[in-house]
């Protein structure tokens, strides 16, 4: 997976560049992440690597099936990314430009995940605290799962908190065993 990511990295870093230089990045994350979806799609990754094809050809189909959602720039970096045959990076590169956009807003995306449904309250107050711990703006994300028996888990980028009971009985078991 590191691979793709060292791919996909200059795409992403350009793109933002630019978005970010003409204010436009939150277009520009909604046309990338179009982009990731199309070329996600079965018929499409077929399309994408097919040999028979020129990059300019894969581009411009892969333009048509977006319609008019793309600007004149966009279908420009669309046609780089096909020239270089990195069309199937498409969702590396929708991703790498969500870090950049979220670095520069100063937010972060957090999953939290709870044996039971927190309610707003309790959200809001998680977000405040992971606001002041992580120092950005949270956007909470809250997810259900009975088998953790109680407690939450927090994925916050590359931090994660595992505070359910399944988790510290794992680590009691753990500790059992050695």
């Amino acid at each position: 997976m590191a691979e793709l990511t060292t791919l996909a990295r200059p795409y992403a870093k350009a793109a933002f560049e630019h978005a970010q230089a003409h204010q436009q990045l939150a277009n520009w994350s909604a046309m990338l992440g179009l982009a990731a979806a199309v070329s996600q799609d079965d018929t499409m990754q077929r399309m994408l690597k097919a040999p028979r094809l020129t990059s300019a050809d894969k581009a411009t189909t892969f333009i048509e099936v977006c319609g008019d959602k793309f600007d004149v720039k966009a279908q420009n970096f669309i046609h780089v990314v096909a020239e270089n045959d990195r069309l199937l990076l498409l969702p590396e590169i929708a991703e790498l430009f969500d870090l950049y956009k979220a670095e520069q807003e100063k937010s972060v995306d957090v999953d939290v995940t709870s044996a039971f449904a927190l309610n707003e309250e309790q959200q809001d107050k998680l977000a405040k605290v992971l606001s002041a711990r992580l120092g950005r703006e949270v956007r909470l994300h809250a997810a259900e799962d009975a088998s953790l028996i109680g407690g939450v888990i927090i994925r916050a980028g590359d931090l994660v908190i595992d505070g359910s009971v399944r988790g510290k009985l794992a680590q009691l078991a753990e500790a059992l065993k050695s």
